[in-house]
């Protein structure tokens, strides 16, 4: 059974109090009236019984007229206290009418500050986990009261988380920022040690392992400053359109052995900062290479404008993904772990579909990074399981068709791999 929402109750109570004293009201004039017209025609009876030409000539007419009198006294109180009770009865319903419509329109401008509360709160909790909406305060206007307390209070909490989540995102990019020194440094001297011509063949091999780990780690870092930066909603907007960017990136993976490419590029002409769309669907696209990987499979990429809105959705094969898992891909330095008969890999330290990213190839940053740039550019990204193994990834931006034309959509191509 729903629920009267709180602008209902307190009409209902502003109305039932109106009634209720209208009704008290009511009696009471009654019971007064009541008792004001039982009182005898004291003043009619002595007109009746004197005369001043003389006494009237029986004791018995004077009575019949005395009965008469009483009778119409009594039905005219008869007549006046059901004119007070239905009149009455009637006048205060619609005055509970009236009152019922004064107090809902009463109850709204009250309730006002906390609908403004909710609507800055759902808000930011639409916004994303990653803090992007806390930049909004709610700014209540009016009196000092406890309403504006509250108002005042979640302002205060939403500029502390606020100082929080950007204290956090500028010591990510700073440390990587750190970090790329020693790394290019490191490569320098590897590079330097490994071109030298009297390099033993031992020293060339430990070099190129150490160069892989080096390359590992900056890629690393490269992942880590690319979610530090995507997690700052995207002002300045180029248009672009995720058909040119797919269309780029599955020439590059088409010629992968034992992977078959499908692709359906109709136009999705969006708004947004073109590296990063491009990093956008660069993941998608090997994460689902990367789970075909070595066995082979088919990745399904598709383009479009549905309901207003650009689309990109990236379906592959592969390892069942359980659905109570689908939110697990998305959270940084975490990815599912599965057996692959082709490709066995060492079992892992501890049990568990959830692992931290370790010696695997990825590390956990892919679907994060996605997820941070759909919502940078206003949108959003869902993953299901695909029927048979594999997962499909749908990602949903702003469209601008209608707005931009096509070849304005077109404009800017889409960016190089680097």
């Amino acid at each position: 059974m729903k629920r009267l929402t709180i602008r209902a109750r307190l009409t209902l109570v502003y109305g039932g109090l109106l009634l209720l004293a209208g009704v008290v009201l009511l009696a009471v004039t009654y019971v007064l009236v009541d008792q004001r017209m039982r009182e005898p025609l004291t003043g009619v009876r002595a007109q009746v019984v004197q005369n001043p030409f003389g006494a009237l000539p029986g004791v018995g007419a004077a009575d019949q007229l005395r009965i008469l009198i009483q009778e119409a006294q009594d039905e005219a109180k008869r007549n006046a206290l059901e004119s007070l009770l239905t009149q009455g009865g009637v006048a205060l319903l619609l005055i509970s009418v009236v009152a019922l419509g004064f107090g809902w329109l009463i109850a709204g401008r009250a309730l006002q500050p906390l609908h403004q509360i909710t609507g800055t709160a759902r808000r930011i909790a639409a916004a994303d986990a990653g803090g992007r909406g806390l930049h909004e305060r709610i700014a209540l206007r009016g009196p000092r009261d406890e309403v504006r307390e509250l108002a005042d209070t979640f302002d205060l909490m939403l500029e502390r988380l606020d100082r929080s989540f950007d204290g956090q995102r500028r010591f990510v990019a700073n440390a990587s920022h750190e970090l790329r020194t020693p790394l290019a440094l490191n490569r320098s001297l590897l590079e330097v040690a490994m071109s030298r011509p009297g390099a033993s063949a031992e020293l060339r091999q430990l070099g190129e392992t150490l160069m892989a780990v080096n390359e590992r780690h900056e890629r690393l870092i490269d992942g880590l400053l690319t979610l530090a930066d995507s997690e700052q909603r995207v002002v300045d907007r180029t248009p672009v359109d995720l058909a040119d960017i797919a269309g780029h990136l599955l020439d590059q993976v088409a010629g992968t052995p034992e992977l078959t490419v499908r692709r359906r590029l109709a136009p999705a002409a969006t708004a947004g900062d073109p590296v990063l769309l491009e990093r956008l669907t660069q993941n998608l696209v090997e994460n689902a290479v990367r789970h075909n990987l070595p066995a082979g499979g088919e990745i399904d990429v598709s383009t479009g404008t549905v309901d207003g809105r650009a689309t990109l959705v990236v379906a592959n094969t592969g390892p069942v993904v359980p659905g109570y898992e689908i939110e697990t891909i998305f959270q940084p330095f975490r990815r599912l772990h599965h057996d692959r008969v082709a490709a066995p890999r060492p079992a892992p330290e501890r049990s568990g579909a959830r692992d931290r990213a370790g010696a695997g190839r990825g590390f956990g940053l892919g679907l994060s990074i996605v997820r941070a740039v759909a919502q940078a550019h206003g949108g959003a990204v869902h993953a299901q399981p695909r029927e048979g193994g594999g997962l499909v990834v749908t990602v949903i931006l702003p469209s601008l068709v209608g707005a931009v034309p096509g070849h304005l959509a077109r404009a800017v191509p889409a960016p190089a791999r680097g």
